[in-house]
């Protein structure tokens, strides 16, 4: 009988025991799958961040030189170079002087016959005669009718018209003097002369050719004349160095012929104005060459000295990335990417001279992406030495 009472309790609390191990046993199921799902999205996200991460190779900028003057191309050209036209119509007789030679203001260069413009002088002469002595008797006739009229010998409308007619004729005179003056002038020209000092570079016409007045063409001028005794050198300064376009400041002159020379010139002037296509500054270097040394058009090496040494540093072409806002690069910078502005000095072809926005501790992004914008987390995979000019 006692044993038949107490299995009634043991079966429960077995029961019970099962019961709170299942419950246990489900928990730790329940726990364990939540756990791993959390865990899985976990390492998932964390994946995905790696992912997002872009893969770079940086390259470390290289110091440059320290810039205290800037080299530029130039040209020479003459202070004042004219063309000279004729100004009237008609045949070269002769001219006097051929390309080298130097000439005065004011010298005989050619002449010109005109035999249609001298007819017409000639014509206009006769015409201003007759009109000069129409004058005189219409002079005559209005005084004697003025006399007249006074004794009422003639009516005043008869005097009215001598008055009138005088003054008519005396129109005409005017008219045909301004006329024989006009063609006066025009047989002056027949006679091309020098307007100023210089050298005749350009001989473009010959004994007998036909001469047009004007200049409809480029081949209707007879010479081309220049002043050489100064020549002006204009050059286009890069907005980085337009400080050493200080106008009233030295520029020294380099030329291939003269190796072992240097010339002297000064800043004379600068446009005062930032070319938008080029980014240059247009500026005027005149140099005196009253021997005639220098000749015009020769190519040459403009040497600008800088009001302060600039320091620089060289990258590779292939860090730039061209956008809209101007010239960037891409720098890292505490694991993520920063565009950079810069500002180019040379152009070397595989490398670039940066004047300003870099320093030698900065990593500089090789090859960007265009699609790189500030902030981009970066993983950096090598890291290149930068190229020397």
């Amino acid at each position: 009988m006692p044993e038949a009472k107490r299995n009634p309790k043991t079966i429960g609390r077995l029961a019970l025991l099962l019961g709170l191990v299942a419950a246990v046993a489900l928990g730790l199921f329940i726990y364990s799958g939540i756990h791993g799902r959390v865990e899985a999205a976990t390492t998932l996200q964390h994946e995905t961040e790696q992912a997002a991460i872009e893969d770079v190779i940086v390259v470390d900028p290289k110091a440059a030189a320290p810039i205290d003057e800037v080299v530029l191309p130039g040209e020479t050209q003459p202070y004042v170079n004219s063309p000279i036209y004729a100004r009237t119509n008609g045949y070269l007789v002769k001219w006097f002087y051929d390309i080298g030679a130097k000439v005065k203001q004011g010298d005989l260069l050619a002449v010109i016959d005109t035999p249609e413009l001298d007819k017409q002088l000639l014509q206009a002469q006769a015409d201003l005669e007759t009109a000069k002595s129409n004058l005189a008797l219409s002079k005559t006739t209005a005084d004697r009718w003025q006399g007249l009229v006074k004794t009422r010998s003639v009516s005043q409308q008869a005097t009215d018209q001598a008055v009138d007619n005088l003054s008519a004729t005396q129109a005409s005179v005017d008219s045909y003097a301004a006329n024989v003056r006009r063609l006066q002038d025009l047989v002056s020209f027949e006679k091309v002369y020098a307007p100023f000092d210089g050298v005749i570079t350009v001989r473009n016409t010959d004994t007998g050719w036909l001469i047009n007045a004007g200049a409809a063409s480029p081949s209707a001028e007879l010479f081309q004349l220049a002043q050489t005794s100064t020549l002006r050198i204009f050059v286009a300064v890069p907005e980085v160095y337009s400080r050493a376009a200080r106008v009233g400041s030295t520029a020294t002159l380099a030329l291939d012929e003269f190796p072992n020379e240097t010339f002297h010139g000064k800043v004379t002037r600068t446009s005062e104005s930032i070319d938008l296509a080029s980014r240059t500054l247009n500026t005027e270097i005149d140099v005196d060459n009253p021997t005639g040394q220098l000749l015009p058009g020769a190519y040459v090496h403009v040497h600008l000295k800088l009001p302060s040494q600039t320091r620089s540093v060289i990258i590779p072409a292939n860090t730039l990335l061209f956008r809209s806002e101007g010239l960037r690069v891409g720098v890292v910078r505490n694991g993520h990417a920063q565009l950079t502005p810069i500002t180019i000095g040379v152009d070397y072809g595989q490398s670039v001279q940066v004047t300003s926005g870099l320093t030698l501790k900065d990593q500089v992004i090789v090859s960007p992406s265009d699609s790189l914008i500030s902030g981009t987390p970066v993983r950096i995979t090598k890291t290149t030495a930068g190229t020397t000019q």
